[in-house]
């Protein structure tokens, strides 16, 4: 077999190494039965938070329907939380990464972060289509006009107080798409899954799992809701049928000890990512602030209480599955770490609003 009858623009080509269908049953390009020809290469840019790369994801869903044949790279901060089965190169950003994108050829690149780097590295990318945020004059610029909505919101408060778009909508139509509830993808370790579940399953006799994540990150406090409240949210689900388990992460570890033995409610620990999600999968509902945990959820196709002063409500997708429970009168304090009114308007959503909107979605068919 000759060089010139490899398979370099194959599905399966690894570059440098052996395919898998060489390692399993000896395949060979000139005689391969699994050849799967690829015709759109696809760059991804989303290196921001976690959450932010979440729900990013249903644009898995759109370029697959649109370009089934398509190689999808996906440059991020956060690896991990991708699903490593429907994208086949996933790179971290680094040098090295930026130095091969940067001697690259794709078809459509699409960057969705408006920091510098970010946008500077789209710039210097080469492909026929670029959707997103770019570089220009020493700032951030639209790669098309169908950019400029979600650019000029998040320049003015007033324009972002004004919108009625959610993100997912909106990264549709940054990509000359329509939003039609493609789904979010996360990575899923099935082992670990299953050990919760069967953990959880030996002490909920039956009862509707209730995940109670009660932190929300340092970046903005005002999203915290009283440690009472959670207790007096725990103690009622308790009380009327539900099984309810504080969930966090390191930093609301002692919080949670210390919940969970004034509520009589189980707390397993804080894990890691991984653990997490599986953790979080094997509930049936979860009550969240707008944080990490509300993208993990919505990945996982949970049924969710989402409580939310400081943020557009519009912005947030729920799928049918959850409802969005603000305070009685509009928060002040947009996208604030501090309540103008000095006291964050979170006190305002009592445990009982909480529970009957868990009540409601417990209703919902999955």
């Amino acid at each position: 077999m000759e060089f010139s009858e490899v398979k370099r623009d194959c599905r399966y080509f690894k570059g440098h190494i052996p395919c898998k269908f060489n390692k399993l049953d000896g395949s060979v390009c000139d005689s391969c039965t699994h050849y799967e020809p690829l015709e759109t290469r696809i760059l991804i840019i989303k290196l921001a938070a976690l959450g932010d790369v979440i729900r990013t994801t249903p644009l898995l869903t759109l370029f697959r329907n649109k370009y089934p044949n398509a190689h999808i790279t996906w440059m991020t901060q956060s690896p991990e939380i991708l699903p490593k089965d429907q994208i086949e190169q996933i790179l971290p950003f680094n040098a090295m990464s930026v130095f091969l994108l940067e001697n690259s050829l794709f078809d459509v690149a699409v960057n969705l972060d408006k920091e510098a780097e970010a946008c500077v590295l789209m710039a210097k990318v080469e492909a026929r289509e670029k959707y997103g945020y770019t570089w220009e004059d020493h700032a951030v610029a639209p790669c098309t006009s169908a950019a400029e909505h979600k650019l000029m919101t998040g320049f003015f408060d007033e324009l972002s107080k004004e919108n009625t778009k959610s993100y997912l909508q909106e990264i549709f139509e940054i990509c000359h798409a329509s939003f039609n509830f493609e789904p979010y993808a996360i990575q899923i370790n099935q082992a670990k899954y299953s050990h919760w579940q069967t953990i959880l399953d030996e002490k909920r006799e039956g009862k509707q799992v209730v995940g109670l994540n009660t932190g929300c990150g340092p970046r903005w406090n005002t999203r915290l809701w009283k440690d009472e409240y959670w207790i007096q949210l725990a103690i009622t689900l308790r009380e009327q049928g539900y099984y309810p388990m504080f969930l966090g992460g390191e930093l609301e570890h002692t919080k949670n000890v210390a919940l969970s033995e004034k509520a009589g409610v189980y707390y397993p620990g804080h894990f890691d990512l991984e653990t997490f999600i599986s953790l979080t999968n094997a509930c049936d509902m979860v009550v969240t602030q707008v944080t990490m945990m509300m993208h993990i959820a919505t990945a996982l196709q949970k049924k969710m209480v989402l409580m939310n002063t400081i943020f557009n409500p519009h912005e947030f997708e729920l799928y049918g599955r959850g409802v969005i429970i603000g305070p009685p009168s509009p928060c002040q304090c947009y996208y604030g770490n501090e309540c103008v009114r000095g006291a964050s308007c979170m006190n305002d959503i009592n445990p009982q609003t909480v529970f009957n909107g868990l009540n409601a979605i417990a209703e919902y068919e999955n």
